[in-house]
Protein backbone atom coordinates (compact mmCIF):
# COMPACT_ATOMS: atom_id res chain seq x y z
CA UNK A 1 0.00 0.00 0.00
CA UNK A 2 1.33 3.41 -0.83
CA UNK A 3 1.14 6.29 1.96
CA UNK A 4 0.69 9.38 0.34
CA UNK A 5 -0.80 12.36 2.79
CA UNK A 6 -3.35 14.22 1.06
CA UNK A 7 -1.72 17.26 -0.36
CA UNK A 8 -2.29 20.82 1.71
CA UNK A 9 0.46 23.26 0.04
CA UNK A 10 -0.96 26.26 2.25
CA UNK A 11 1.62 28.08 4.15
CA UNK A 12 -0.26 27.33 7.10
CA UNK A 13 -0.38 23.69 6.82
CA UNK A 14 3.81 24.08 6.13
CA UNK A 15 4.41 26.14 8.85
CA UNK A 16 4.77 23.79 11.28
CA UNK A 17 8.22 21.66 9.80
CA UNK A 18 10.93 23.59 10.81
CA UNK A 19 13.09 22.47 7.72
CA UNK A 20 16.96 21.42 8.29
CA UNK A 21 19.71 23.31 6.11
CA UNK A 22 16.19 25.45 4.30
CA UNK A 23 15.44 28.75 3.81
CA UNK A 24 11.91 27.99 5.43
CA UNK A 25 10.07 31.11 4.32
CA UNK A 26 11.37 30.98 0.70
CA UNK A 27 10.52 27.44 0.61
CA UNK A 28 7.01 27.64 1.90
CA UNK A 29 6.29 30.01 -0.47
CA UNK A 30 6.94 28.27 -3.26
CA UNK A 31 7.52 23.97 -2.17
CA UNK A 32 8.86 21.65 -4.08
CA UNK A 33 7.61 18.26 -2.66
CA UNK A 34 8.41 14.72 -3.84
CA UNK A 35 5.96 11.86 -3.34
CA UNK A 36 7.40 8.86 -4.55
CA UNK A 37 10.59 7.23 -6.65
CA UNK A 38 11.73 5.10 -8.43
CA UNK A 39 15.21 3.60 -9.55
CA UNK A 40 16.56 6.90 -10.65
CA UNK A 41 13.40 9.18 -10.30
CA UNK A 42 11.64 11.09 -8.33
CA UNK A 43 7.77 12.29 -8.87
CA UNK A 44 6.95 15.65 -7.78
CA UNK A 45 3.67 16.18 -6.24
CA UNK A 46 3.22 17.73 -9.71
CA UNK A 47 2.87 14.46 -11.11
CA UNK A 48 6.79 15.38 -13.02
CA UNK A 49 9.38 13.13 -13.16
CA UNK A 50 12.61 14.10 -12.09
CA UNK A 51 16.05 12.45 -12.75
CA UNK A 52 17.67 12.34 -9.06
CA UNK A 53 21.07 13.05 -9.93
CA UNK A 54 22.42 13.25 -6.52
CA UNK A 55 21.14 10.19 -5.07
CA UNK A 56 19.12 11.66 -2.64
CA UNK A 57 21.38 13.01 -0.51
CA UNK A 58 23.98 11.09 -1.11
CA UNK A 59 23.05 7.95 0.09
CA UNK A 60 20.52 6.61 -2.41
CA UNK A 61 23.36 4.21 -4.14
CA UNK A 62 21.06 1.44 -5.55
CA UNK A 63 18.44 3.58 -6.65
CA UNK A 64 15.43 4.06 -4.99
CA UNK A 65 12.64 1.79 -4.21
CA UNK A 66 14.90 -1.12 -4.18
CA UNK A 67 11.93 -4.28 -3.12
CA UNK A 68 14.21 -6.17 -1.45
CA UNK A 69 15.44 -3.59 1.09
CA UNK A 70 11.64 -2.65 1.41
CA UNK A 71 10.79 -6.41 2.26
CA UNK A 72 13.06 -6.65 4.93
CA UNK A 73 12.44 -3.46 6.60
CA UNK A 74 8.51 -4.84 7.08
CA UNK A 75 9.35 -8.07 7.59
CA UNK A 76 11.48 -7.52 10.65
CA UNK A 77 9.08 -4.41 12.10
CA UNK A 78 6.89 -7.37 12.00
CA UNK A 79 8.91 -9.63 14.19
CA UNK A 80 11.33 -7.41 16.07
CA UNK A 81 10.75 -4.02 16.16
CA UNK A 82 13.18 -2.92 18.76
CA UNK A 83 14.91 -4.16 21.40
CA UNK A 84 18.35 -1.81 23.40
CA UNK A 85 21.69 -2.40 22.63
CA UNK A 86 22.38 -2.19 25.94
CA UNK A 87 23.10 -5.28 28.01
CA UNK A 88 21.41 -7.02 25.46
CA UNK A 89 20.90 -7.92 21.77
CA UNK A 90 19.24 -9.42 18.87
CA UNK A 91 21.51 -11.68 16.11
CA UNK A 92 20.31 -9.57 13.15
CA UNK A 93 22.99 -6.96 14.65
CA UNK A 94 25.42 -9.06 14.80
CA UNK A 95 24.90 -10.35 11.30
CA UNK A 96 24.95 -6.82 10.21
CA UNK A 97 27.95 -5.86 11.60
CA UNK A 98 29.92 -9.63 10.17
CA UNK A 99 28.40 -8.66 6.52
CA UNK A 100 29.84 -4.76 7.26
CA UNK A 101 33.08 -5.87 8.04
CA UNK A 102 33.08 -8.48 5.38
CA UNK A 103 33.60 -5.33 2.75
CA UNK A 104 36.17 -3.61 5.06
CA UNK A 105 39.84 -3.36 4.18
CA UNK A 106 41.47 -6.09 6.45
CA UNK A 107 42.06 -5.46 9.69
CA UNK A 108 39.26 -3.31 10.31
CA UNK A 109 36.34 -6.05 11.71
CA UNK A 110 34.85 -4.23 14.46
CA UNK A 111 31.69 -1.75 14.42
CA UNK A 112 29.93 0.16 16.35
CA UNK A 113 26.52 1.12 14.97
CA UNK A 114 24.81 4.64 15.46
CA UNK A 115 22.16 6.61 14.13
CA UNK A 116 23.69 9.34 11.03
CA UNK A 117 26.84 9.90 10.10
CA UNK A 118 27.31 13.06 12.76
CA UNK A 119 26.42 10.75 15.44
CA UNK A 120 29.41 8.18 13.71
CA UNK A 121 32.22 11.23 13.86
CA UNK A 122 31.21 12.24 17.15
CA UNK A 123 31.53 8.21 17.91
CA UNK A 124 34.91 8.44 16.70
CA UNK A 125 36.51 11.36 18.04
CA UNK A 126 35.45 10.02 21.83
CA UNK A 127 36.36 6.92 20.85
CA UNK A 128 40.27 8.33 19.36
CA UNK A 129 40.59 9.88 22.66
CA UNK A 130 39.47 7.21 24.73
CA UNK A 131 41.92 5.06 22.74
CA UNK A 132 44.87 6.91 24.01
CA UNK A 133 43.60 6.97 27.66
CA UNK A 134 43.38 3.43 27.71
CA UNK A 135 46.88 2.76 26.33
CA UNK A 136 48.05 5.39 29.26
CA UNK A 137 48.40 8.22 27.25
CA UNK A 138 45.43 10.18 27.65
CA UNK A 139 47.05 13.50 27.51
CA UNK A 140 46.38 13.15 23.60
CA UNK A 141 43.63 15.04 23.14
CA UNK A 142 43.69 17.74 20.29
CA UNK A 143 41.69 16.70 17.02
CA UNK A 144 43.06 17.70 13.59
CA UNK A 145 40.34 18.91 10.78
CA UNK A 146 40.72 19.77 7.68
CA UNK A 147 39.39 23.53 5.70
CA UNK A 148 36.70 23.00 3.96
CA UNK A 149 36.14 19.18 5.46
CA UNK A 150 32.63 18.98 6.14
CA UNK A 151 31.86 16.06 9.47
CA UNK A 152 28.21 16.25 10.35
CA UNK A 153 26.72 18.60 12.53
CA UNK A 154 27.15 17.28 16.31
CA UNK A 155 29.68 19.28 18.37
CA UNK A 156 32.65 17.61 17.55
CA UNK A 157 31.99 16.97 13.90
CA UNK A 158 31.60 20.90 13.73
CA UNK A 159 34.72 21.49 15.41
CA UNK A 160 36.72 19.29 13.33
CA UNK A 161 35.18 20.70 10.17
CA UNK A 162 36.00 23.90 7.34
CA UNK A 163 33.11 24.71 6.03
CA UNK A 164 33.09 28.47 8.18
CA UNK A 165 28.84 29.05 7.58
CA UNK A 166 27.94 25.74 9.33
CA UNK A 167 29.88 26.69 12.47
CA UNK A 168 28.98 30.38 12.63
CA UNK A 169 25.90 30.20 15.05
CA UNK A 170 27.37 28.03 17.13
CA UNK A 171 30.58 28.51 18.92
CA UNK A 172 32.45 28.20 21.09
CA UNK A 173 32.91 24.70 19.53
CA UNK A 174 35.17 21.93 21.18
CA UNK A 175 38.67 23.27 22.11
CA UNK A 176 42.34 21.74 20.91
CA UNK A 177 41.13 21.33 17.08
CA UNK A 178 43.13 22.13 14.43
CA UNK A 179 43.10 22.15 10.98
CA UNK A 180 44.96 21.43 7.78
CA UNK A 181 44.44 23.05 4.58
CA UNK A 182 42.27 21.94 1.90
CA UNK A 183 43.47 20.56 -1.18
CA UNK A 184 42.52 22.41 -3.65
CA UNK A 185 44.35 25.52 -6.09
CA UNK A 186 42.31 26.12 -9.15
CA UNK A 187 45.54 27.10 -10.93
CA UNK A 188 47.31 23.91 -10.47
CA UNK A 189 44.33 21.44 -10.97
CA UNK A 190 41.91 23.02 -13.06
CA UNK A 191 39.81 20.32 -15.20
CA UNK A 192 42.11 17.65 -13.57
CA UNK A 193 40.39 13.63 -14.44
CA UNK A 194 40.63 12.09 -10.91
CA UNK A 195 43.07 12.85 -8.38
CA UNK A 196 45.11 15.58 -9.66
CA UNK A 197 48.86 15.24 -9.87
CA UNK A 198 49.26 18.67 -8.15
CA UNK A 199 48.85 18.72 -4.06
CA UNK A 200 50.50 16.04 -2.33
CA UNK A 201 53.12 18.39 -0.39
CA UNK A 202 50.07 19.94 1.49
CA UNK A 203 50.04 16.74 3.44
CA UNK A 204 53.05 17.58 5.10
CA UNK A 205 51.10 20.83 6.32
CA UNK A 206 50.07 17.93 9.54
CA UNK A 207 54.01 18.13 10.14
CA UNK A 208 54.26 21.56 11.01
CA UNK A 209 50.96 21.48 13.01
CA UNK A 210 52.83 18.67 15.00
CA UNK A 211 55.93 20.37 15.71
CA UNK A 212 53.64 23.63 16.97
CA UNK A 213 51.46 22.04 19.14
CA UNK A 214 53.82 18.74 20.31
CA UNK A 215 52.80 15.62 18.72
CA UNK A 216 52.50 13.81 21.60
CA UNK A 217 49.26 15.44 22.33
CA UNK A 218 47.31 14.51 18.89
CA UNK A 219 44.78 12.22 19.08
CA UNK A 220 43.51 11.82 15.86
CA UNK A 221 43.61 13.52 11.77
CA UNK A 222 40.08 13.27 10.72
CA UNK A 223 39.64 13.71 6.80
CA UNK A 224 36.88 12.59 3.90
CA UNK A 225 39.28 10.42 1.46
CA UNK A 226 37.17 12.99 -1.22
CA UNK A 227 35.90 15.99 -0.07
CA UNK A 228 31.98 15.87 -0.64
CA UNK A 229 30.37 18.67 0.71
CA UNK A 230 33.07 21.27 0.11
CA UNK A 231 32.99 20.22 -2.95
CA UNK A 232 33.77 17.21 -4.73
CA UNK A 233 37.63 17.51 -3.98
CA UNK A 234 39.87 14.42 -4.78
CA UNK A 235 42.63 13.94 -2.94
CA UNK A 236 46.06 14.55 -4.69
CA UNK A 237 48.03 11.56 -5.64
CA UNK A 238 50.42 10.93 -2.09
CA UNK A 239 48.48 13.58 -0.22
CA UNK A 240 47.05 10.20 1.71
CA UNK A 241 49.58 8.51 1.63
CA UNK A 242 51.93 10.86 3.01
CA UNK A 243 49.17 11.28 6.05
CA UNK A 244 48.80 7.98 6.76
CA UNK A 245 53.12 8.09 7.20
CA UNK A 246 52.98 11.26 9.27
CA UNK A 247 50.47 9.54 11.44
CA UNK A 248 51.93 6.40 12.38
CA UNK A 249 55.31 8.54 12.65
CA UNK A 250 53.93 10.15 15.72
CA UNK A 251 51.20 7.49 16.84
CA UNK A 252 48.44 9.79 15.75
CA UNK A 253 45.05 8.34 14.50
CA UNK A 254 43.93 8.64 10.99
CA UNK A 255 40.07 8.82 10.38
CA UNK A 256 38.62 8.35 7.26
CA UNK A 257 34.93 9.99 6.89
CA UNK A 258 33.65 7.64 4.47
CA UNK A 259 29.88 8.70 5.07
CA UNK A 260 29.70 9.56 1.42
CA UNK A 261 32.44 7.63 -0.50
CA UNK A 262 31.84 4.28 1.50
CA UNK A 263 29.30 1.84 -0.21
CA UNK A 264 30.68 1.94 -3.67
CA UNK A 265 30.58 5.64 -4.53
CA UNK A 266 34.28 5.27 -6.00
CA UNK A 267 33.95 1.27 -7.26
CA UNK A 268 34.37 -0.39 -4.22
CA UNK A 269 33.01 -1.14 -1.32
CA UNK A 270 34.66 1.69 0.81
CA UNK A 271 36.83 4.77 -0.70
CA UNK A 272 39.75 3.79 1.18
CA UNK A 273 40.10 0.71 -1.08
CA UNK A 274 39.98 2.23 -4.15
CA UNK A 275 42.58 4.85 -3.14
CA UNK A 276 45.18 2.37 -1.68
CA UNK A 277 45.32 3.40 1.90
CA UNK A 278 43.69 2.48 4.92
CA UNK A 279 42.65 3.95 7.81
CA UNK A 280 42.39 2.93 11.76
CA UNK A 281 39.11 4.28 11.68
CA UNK A 282 36.53 4.89 9.08
CA UNK A 283 33.09 6.61 9.44
CA UNK A 284 29.82 5.42 7.36
CA UNK A 285 26.10 6.03 7.15
CA UNK A 286 24.48 6.97 3.76
CA UNK A 287 24.87 4.37 1.49
CA UNK A 288 25.12 1.50 4.66
CA UNK A 289 21.03 1.32 4.34
CA UNK A 290 20.27 2.75 0.73
CA UNK A 291 19.01 5.89 2.60
CA UNK A 292 15.69 3.53 3.40
CA UNK A 293 16.24 4.02 7.50
CA UNK A 294 18.89 6.22 9.19
CA UNK A 295 22.05 4.32 10.34
CA UNK A 296 24.98 5.30 10.85
CA UNK A 297 28.56 3.27 12.01
CA UNK A 298 32.09 3.78 13.19
CA UNK A 299 34.37 0.86 12.23
CA UNK A 300 37.72 0.17 14.34
CA UNK A 301 40.90 -1.63 13.11
CA UNK A 302 42.07 -4.58 15.28
CA UNK A 303 44.47 -1.62 17.45
CA UNK A 304 41.89 -0.08 18.61
CA UNK A 305 39.51 -2.73 19.35
CA UNK A 306 42.00 -4.23 21.43
CA UNK A 307 43.30 -1.94 23.46
CA UNK A 308 39.70 -1.41 25.24
CA UNK A 309 39.59 -4.69 25.30
CA UNK A 310 42.58 -5.05 27.83
CA UNK A 311 40.61 -4.23 31.25
CA UNK A 312 38.83 -6.88 33.33
CA UNK A 313 36.12 -8.61 31.36
CA UNK A 314 32.92 -7.52 33.06
CA UNK A 315 33.73 -3.90 32.60
CA UNK A 316 31.92 -1.80 30.13
CA UNK A 317 34.84 -0.80 27.98
CA UNK A 318 33.06 2.11 26.27
CA UNK A 319 30.77 4.06 27.72
CA UNK A 320 28.85 5.41 25.05
CA UNK A 321 25.99 4.37 22.43
CA UNK A 322 22.63 5.39 21.70
CA UNK A 323 18.81 4.26 22.23
CA UNK A 324 18.83 3.33 18.68
CA UNK A 325 22.28 1.95 18.03
CA UNK A 326 22.02 -1.51 16.33
CA UNK A 327 17.98 -0.93 15.63
CA UNK A 328 16.58 -3.79 13.85
CA UNK A 329 15.21 -2.30 11.40
CA UNK A 330 17.81 -0.57 10.63
CA UNK A 331 20.08 -3.82 10.85
CA UNK A 332 17.84 -5.39 8.54
CA UNK A 333 17.79 -2.64 5.74
CA UNK A 334 22.01 -2.45 5.98
CA UNK A 335 22.20 -6.27 5.87
CA UNK A 336 19.42 -6.39 2.47
CA UNK A 337 21.20 -3.20 1.11
CA UNK A 338 24.47 -5.54 0.78
CA UNK A 339 22.80 -8.33 -0.32
CA UNK A 340 21.21 -5.56 -2.66
CA UNK A 341 24.68 -4.31 -3.92
CA UNK A 342 26.36 -7.33 -4.03
CA UNK A 343 23.74 -9.43 -6.60
CA UNK A 344 23.20 -6.64 -8.83
CA UNK A 345 26.84 -6.03 -9.04
CA UNK A 346 26.24 -2.27 -8.29
CA UNK A 347 29.93 -1.25 -7.24
CA UNK A 348 30.97 -2.93 -10.54
CA UNK A 349 28.22 -0.79 -12.55
CA UNK A 350 29.65 2.41 -10.87
CA UNK A 351 33.59 1.32 -11.69
CA UNK A 352 32.03 0.59 -15.39
CA UNK A 353 29.89 3.94 -15.65
CA UNK A 354 32.69 6.30 -14.71
CA UNK A 355 34.70 6.49 -17.74
CA UNK A 356 31.65 7.74 -19.47
CA UNK A 357 30.66 9.76 -16.41
CA UNK A 358 34.14 11.55 -16.65
CA UNK A 359 34.27 12.30 -20.26
CA UNK A 360 30.53 13.40 -20.27
CA UNK A 361 31.84 15.97 -17.08
CA UNK A 362 34.75 17.24 -18.63
CA UNK A 363 32.85 18.16 -21.74
CA UNK A 364 31.32 20.87 -20.12
CA UNK A 365 34.79 22.52 -20.33
CA UNK A 366 34.86 25.84 -22.41
CA UNK A 367 30.83 26.26 -21.60
CA UNK A 368 30.15 29.76 -20.25
CA UNK A 369 30.58 29.73 -16.95
CA UNK A 370 32.31 26.80 -16.27
CA UNK A 371 35.86 27.24 -14.50
CA UNK A 372 36.57 23.88 -13.64
CA UNK A 373 34.99 20.27 -13.96
CA UNK A 374 36.13 18.06 -10.85
CA UNK A 375 35.49 14.24 -10.79
CA UNK A 376 36.80 10.79 -9.36
CA UNK A 377 33.91 7.89 -9.22
CA UNK A 378 30.36 8.35 -9.58
CA UNK A 379 31.18 12.30 -8.00
CA UNK A 380 31.28 15.11 -9.78
CA UNK A 381 31.22 18.94 -9.57
CA UNK A 382 31.14 21.36 -11.76
CA UNK A 383 32.22 25.30 -10.55
CA UNK A 384 30.58 28.06 -11.75
CA UNK A 385 31.84 31.44 -12.39
CA UNK A 386 29.52 33.82 -9.95
CA UNK A 387 28.72 37.60 -11.11
CA UNK A 388 30.69 40.00 -8.97
CA UNK A 389 29.04 40.67 -5.60
CA UNK A 390 26.65 37.72 -5.76
CA UNK A 391 28.62 34.41 -4.73
CA UNK A 392 26.55 31.69 -5.31
CA UNK A 393 24.47 33.29 -7.68
CA UNK A 394 24.88 31.47 -11.15
CA UNK A 395 25.30 27.98 -9.39
CA UNK A 396 21.60 28.46 -8.09
CA UNK A 397 20.11 29.83 -11.08
CA UNK A 398 21.41 26.34 -12.72
CA UNK A 399 20.35 24.22 -10.33
CA UNK A 400 16.84 25.28 -10.70
CA UNK A 401 17.43 25.47 -14.43
CA UNK A 402 18.18 21.62 -14.17
CA UNK A 403 14.94 21.02 -12.06
CA UNK A 404 12.72 22.89 -14.42
CA UNK A 405 14.38 20.26 -16.55
CA UNK A 406 13.66 17.14 -15.02
CA UNK A 407 17.08 16.84 -13.38
CA UNK A 408 17.94 17.40 -9.63
CA UNK A 409 21.21 18.52 -8.92
CA UNK A 410 22.78 19.95 -5.80
CA UNK A 411 24.45 23.53 -5.28
CA UNK A 412 27.05 23.37 -3.02
CA UNK A 413 28.64 27.42 -3.12
CA UNK A 414 29.37 28.27 -6.57
CA UNK A 415 29.37 24.23 -7.48
CA UNK A 416 26.83 21.93 -9.12
CA UNK A 417 27.55 19.09 -6.88
CA UNK A 418 26.44 15.75 -8.39
CA UNK A 419 26.60 12.16 -6.96
CA UNK A 420 23.73 9.66 -8.93
CA UNK A 421 22.35 6.31 -7.43
CA UNK A 422 25.29 3.60 -8.92
CA UNK A 423 22.94 2.22 -11.32
CA UNK A 424 22.96 4.85 -13.34
CA UNK A 425 22.86 3.64 -17.41
CA UNK A 426 24.48 5.30 -20.22
CA UNK A 427 21.66 7.60 -21.46
CA UNK A 428 21.02 9.08 -17.93
CA UNK A 429 25.02 10.08 -17.65
CA UNK A 430 24.16 12.02 -21.00
CA UNK A 431 21.46 13.33 -19.82
CA UNK A 432 22.71 14.81 -16.62
CA UNK A 433 25.16 16.85 -18.53
CA UNK A 434 23.60 17.50 -21.61
CA UNK A 435 21.03 19.35 -19.26
CA UNK A 436 23.87 21.21 -17.27
CA UNK A 437 25.11 22.35 -20.52
CA UNK A 438 21.73 23.59 -21.47
CA UNK A 439 21.32 25.43 -17.96
CA UNK A 440 24.70 27.31 -18.05
CA UNK A 441 24.30 28.65 -21.59
CA UNK A 442 21.27 30.08 -20.67
CA UNK A 443 22.93 32.13 -17.87
CA UNK A 444 23.39 35.23 -17.84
Amino acid sequence: MTIVPQLNLSREALEPYWMPFTANRAFKASPRLMIAAKGMYYTTAEGRQVLDAMAGLWCVNAGHGQQRITDAIREQAGHLDYVSSFQMGHPIAFKAAERIAALTPAGMDHVFFVNSGSEAVDTALKIARAYHRMRGEGHRTRLIGRAKGYHGMGFGGLSVAGIGRHRRDFGPLLPDVAHLPHTYSREHQAFSRGQPDWGAHLADELEAIAQINDPSTIAAVIVEPVTGSGGVLPPPKGYLERLRAICDKYGILLIFDEVITGYGRLGTPFGSAALGVTPDIITCAKGMTNGAVPMGGVIASDKVYDAFMAGPEGAVELMHGYTYSGHPLACAAAIASIDVYEEQDIFANCARASARWEDQAHSLQGEPHVVDVRNIGLLAAIEIAPKPGEPGGRALAAGNICFEAGVLVRTAGDALVLSPPLIIADGEIDRIFETIRGAVRALA
